[in-house]
């Protein structure tokens, strides 16, 4: 079966880089827009799609403009005890609870809110979306559109994420998400969302760089300690940036 997995994953990522790179572009410009301005590129998932938003920042090759909001009640601690992923995905259906949350998230017109979820159905997710659009952020979401097009809204809203948002990216997995069937087992197995989530996250770090480069901006790197030629404390730096970074967008909050 690795074969298989090799064959439907390699094929899911080439759908993706055929039909999304316009989508891409446009995600990363206006992700360029909120960072040159002094603003924040805020990375929301919940579930198994706060993965590409821990990926993004802090990590090797990303630099400080983006900003995790990481609610460690929508990550599982474990399987079946408290914490758990039973807990999780009860919460994360919950409508209000994803309001509440961004409630106390200091988001400012002006900033991009990058939101991840495969199914884009959940009220996590949307709530999230929601609460960007109402506070004048620009909003991009990564879901699968075949699993949006198939499936009726359940939030009382009446929406899906890619009903909300500025700029969709669609992670071309299928709705089921897993990719191999084996002969026997009912239901496939072997999953695509994250590896289509991460790839998209790191090409958006990778553009969104590009385009601040070619503005006259040098963001910096937070980078592996197997790279030569940088300051010893560069990494102190960036956070050092995002620190700085972080308390300016606060500082503009209060005076608006």
């Amino acid at each position: 079966m690795l074969e298989t997995y090799q064959r439907e994953i390699t094929a899911v990522l080439e759908r993706m880089w055929s039909t999304q790179t316009d989508n891409l572009r446009q995600a990363a410009h206006l992700m360029a827009d909120s960072i040159a301005a002094g603003g924040l590129v805020h990375l929301y998932g919940s579930g198994h799609s706060v993965l590409p938003a821990l990926d993004i920042f802090p990590r090797y090759g990303s630099f400080a403009g983006f900003n995790p909001l990481l609610d460690s009640r929508l990550m599982w601690m474990s399987v079946l005890d408290a914490g758990g992923v039973k807990d999780l995905l009860w919460l994360e259906r919950t409508e209000g609870y994803a309001r509440q949350f961004f409630a106390h998230q200091e988001l400012a017109p002006g900033d991009t809110l990058l939101v991840f979820s495969h199914g884009g159905m959940n009220a996590a997710p949307i709530e999230a979306a929601l609460a960007g659009r109402e506070r004048g952020l620009k909003v991009v979401g990564v879901t699968s559109l075949a699993n949006s097009r198939e499936k009726t809204a359940t939030h009382s809203s009446g929406k899906k994420l890619a009903d909300i948002c500025d700029c969709l990216i669609d992670n071309c997995v299928p709705p089921e998400d897993a990719l191999v069937a084996i002969d026997g087992i009912h239901g496939k197995v072997a999953a695509g969302s994250t590896v289509t989530a991460i790839t998209i996250g790191m090409a958006l770090v990778a553009e969104v760089a590009a385009q601040l480069s070619r503005r006259g901006m040098t963001p910096r790197p937070f980078v592996s300690p197997n790279v030569a030629g940088l300051p010893a404390d560069n990494n102190l730096q960036v956070f050092e940036d995002f620190r700085r970074r972080r308390l300016e967008h606060a500082n503009q909050l209060g005076r608006s």
